[in-house]
């Protein structure tokens, strides 16, 4: 065999430990987003009930106080689909940002294994056609089983985000209608 055989496997060692590290930079960066907007959340969602409390203590009628919680409900319900719709993103990001390095790896691993597969044919000894044909086949089905999965994965993104929308439609639709039922609780009890 060729003796560039043992440094071409160092090479792709070294490439796959960098493309790993890089895989857990990005995600990592996903997971500091998210755990940014958690605290964002945390501390406006504080300050805004330490603001409902104070209404509340303020307003000294029982309708007063029906009316402050029913006028919330909308604003909660947008803030948690808001807050949902960013999670997604960030997820969304994250995993368009590690699929391209994948595809980027994954490329340069192919176009190395065939070379690899061509140094292997050129420098073969006689009687291990077989050898080389199991070489082939691995990189074919290499190939094979990325594509599935990429396409695989890329459904599951469109699914997931059909999925969210359906989520956030149908409790935009839930918190109207609470809003709704409280408002005419809160005049039925104001009335009597």
């Amino acid at each position: 065999m060729n003796g560039l055989v043992p440094e071409q496997l160092l090479a792709a060692q070294k490439a796959g430990v960098e493309s790993t590290f890089g895989f857990l930079t990005k995600a990592f960066e996903g997971l500091e987003k998210l755990v940014e907007l958690n605290v964002q959340v945390v501390k406006a969602t504080l300050a805004e009930n330490q603001e409902i409390v104070a209404k509340a203590f303020s307003s000294g009628d029982l309708p007063g106080l029906f009316a402050l919680q029913t006028s919330q409900a909308q604003p909660v319900a947008e803030k948690v689909r808001s807050y949902w719709q960013h999670v997604y993103e960030i997820l969304s990001s994250t995993q368009s940002q590690c699929a391209a390095a994948a595809e980027t790896h994954f490329k340069q691993f192919q176009n190395e294994a065939q070379g690899f597969v061509d140094s292997i044919t050129k420098n073969a000894p006689a009687g291990s056609e077989t050898t080389v044909a199991a070489w082939k086949a691995f990189v074919t089905t290499a190939s094979e089983t990325y594509e599935a999965a990429k396409k695989a994965t890329k459904q599951a993104v469109e699914i997931a985000e059909s999925n969210a929308n359906v989520v956030a439609a149908g409790a935009n639709g839930t918190a109207k209608r609470a809003v709704v039922a409280r408002v005419k609780e809160a005049e039925t009890k104001s009335s009597e």
